[in-house]
């Protein structure tokens, strides 16, 4: 007998589950602890915070030599202020040999509050965890990135089965049936759970695929730009006087940073970055809005000149960006669920926890069947060898 449209999807839908199911299990559980990051580090991290003082804050020069005293031959990647109550921070980053170090001071006193290697972190681990498994990076993302493709497909082909063959099945789609046997509960808590859930977690898992795979990127804004092609982000590059002469002004950093200042008067963050070569471009970046990161405006100046280096790709004055652009800053926010605040957040959170739960659910359905099946072929035949003695 030919199989139908639906049982094929069945078919592909159970396969691929069982082939990816423990990793969707793993990225949906890490997935739900790093949601809530920041809200719970604000309340456990105490050195987040300081009291809020009339004196002025230290210029980044100030707390870059601070910083430097307190973590001693590491490589300073940049100095950042993240408002009146918080701590400023001034970020050690290096790629080989690989560290991260952030140390958190007091903006007023200039008092270390925090020297932490965040590589140990416990968040930082997780992260690790839900992009590369914990393997090095050229192992481990291309596992996540494929077994994300495979769950987006595992989506689509769920809503396929989900959809009710008559308006009598409808009524049963959208709602659990806890007054009943467990096999019926688990049933229930996959397709309706599943339904419900989709509607985020295809936002998820797509946003997860742009950072998985380069052809998945490239295609994607393609897409959203009507056929267009990203331009790549590229470091600008400062001019290095033939012949320097001595400098008795204020460190560029301390100008710039007051230039934002004086630009961005509500900015939630304002954060200065190290050259990290006598012919690196300064950034400076404005954020709006702690807690998201797509709506910043980044900027890049001359450490010599201070003039201003305008930039094509998309990360530069968010103003300046397409639809796709702004489309693809918002990925990490998205992902995360924090473009819809605290809201959004918590979609994540319950889509991801869901998510996490189908395979296990998806599977005890298979095991039940394939145990009804084994206890229906005995009596069969038997039922066989009566009807011919």
């Amino acid at each position: 007998m030919a199989l139908t449209f639906k049982k094929i999807t069945g078919k592909i839908h159970l396969w691929l589950g069982l082939a990816s199911g423990i990793i969707i299990v793993f990225l949906g559980i890490t997935g739900c602890i790093l949601v809530f990051e920041q809200e719970i580090k604000s309340v456990t991290e105490p050195y987040l915070h300081v009291k809020e003082s009339n004196r002025p804050v230290l210029p980044p020069s100030r707390l870059h030599q601070i910083g430097v005293a307190a973590l001693p031959g590491k490589i300073p990647h940049s100095v950042s202020y993240s408002g009146k109550d918080k701590s400023a921070q001034v970020a050690f980053y290096n790629a080989d040999p690989e560290y991260y170090y952030v140390v958190y001071i007091n903006p007023y006193t200039g008092k270390v509050l925090k020297v932490k290697n965040e590589n140990a972190d416990f968040f930082r681990v997780i992260v690790m965890g839900h992009f590369y498994l914990w393997l090095p990076p050229a192992i481990g993302q291309p596992i996540v990135a494929t077994a994300t493709l495979i769950f987006l497909i595992m989506l689509i082909s769920g809503l396929v089965l989900w959809w009710p063959k008559n308006k009598a099945a409808r009524k049963q789609r959208f709602s659990i049936k806890w007054n009943t046997s467990f096999k019926r509960k688990n049933y229930d808590l996959h397709n309706v759970l599943g339904f419900y859930m989709s509607w985020v977690a295809i936002f998820i898992a797509v946003t997860g695929l742009v950072w998985g795979f380069q052809w998945f990127a490239k295609s994607f804004y393609w897409a959203t730009s009507g056929g267009k092609q990203m331009t790549a982000f590229y470091e600008p590059v400062s001019e290095k006087p033939a012949s320097p002469g001595i400098n008795t002004d204020a460190p560029a950093m301390d100008k710039i940073w007051r230039k934002m200042n004086a630009a961005y008067k509500n900015a939630k963050v304002i954060e200065v970055h190290v050259p990290d070569s006598d012919t690196a471009a300064i950034e400076a970046v404005a954020n709006p809005d702690g807690g998201t990161y797509w709506q910043a405006d980044y900027h890049y100046f001359d450490q010599y000149s201070l003039k201003e280096i305008p930039v094509k790709h998309p990360y530069g004055l968010y103003a300046n960006t397409s639809v796709a652009d702004k489309i693809m800053r918002m990925n990490y926010d998205v992902h995360t669920g924090a473009v819809l605040g605290i809201a959004g957040k918590i979609m994540a959170f319950f889509a991801s926890l869901i998510a996490a739960s189908l395979p296990v659910t998806g599977f005890l359905i298979w095991r039940g069947r394939r145990k009804k099946k084994k206890a229906v072929k005995p009596a069969t035949v038997k039922k066989e060898l009566v009807t011919v003695v």
